[in-house]
């Protein structure tokens, strides 16, 4: 069965009328992580980096994106968000960023979580660069990846 996609009409791209939909309450977890140098994730876990706290800067970061996040994917709804969540934690050679975000609406929050996980690690990274470039100024070690909805929940109606 294939199915048919909700933000095409007549080949134009549209924004889906949610008007119908029930007011729930509903939540989104996504995680991804960014490849660090081990010397780079002990200079953030002894606060040593020159531009400041980075996971407290990267958290307010995925905070501002999450609440921003209709501005920045044209299809997206602007919805209310009720709350959000971000957490690091660290791993061999890497720091694993997790934002959770709730909302009381018609729509989901998948995309506000993922683009909160992206701005957070995107503002590691960009807190570090200068450790993780090479001679040339590449990065050829330092990587974003495997960022996914690990949970999505749509809960009870509220109205």
């Amino acid at each position: 069965m294939e199915r048919k996609l909700s933000h095409l009409k007549d080949d134009r791209a549209i924004m889906v009328d949610i008007s119908s939909k029930d007011i729930v309450d509903r939540r989104a977890t996504a995680v991804g992580k960014i490849l660090l140098s081990e010397r780079t994730i002990k200079k953030i876990q002894n606060g040593k980096i020159e531009k400041g706290n980075v996971l407290a800067t990267a958290r307010t970061a995925a905070i501002l994106s999450v609440k921003r996040t209709a501005e920045l994917i044209p299809m997206c709804h602007q919805i209310p968000i009720t709350s959000v969540d971000v957490s690091f934690s660290f791993q061999e050679g890497s720091i694993v960023a997790t934002v959770e975000v709730g909302s009381v609406g018609r729509t989901g929050v998948e995309m506000e979580a993922l683009t909160g996980v992206s701005i957070a690690l995107l503002t590691v990274w960009d807190m570090v660069k200068s450790m993780e470039k090479d001679a040339t100024g590449n990065y050829p070690n330092t990587f974003i990846k495997d960022i996914r909805v690990l949970e999505k929940i749509k809960g009870t109606k509220t109205n």
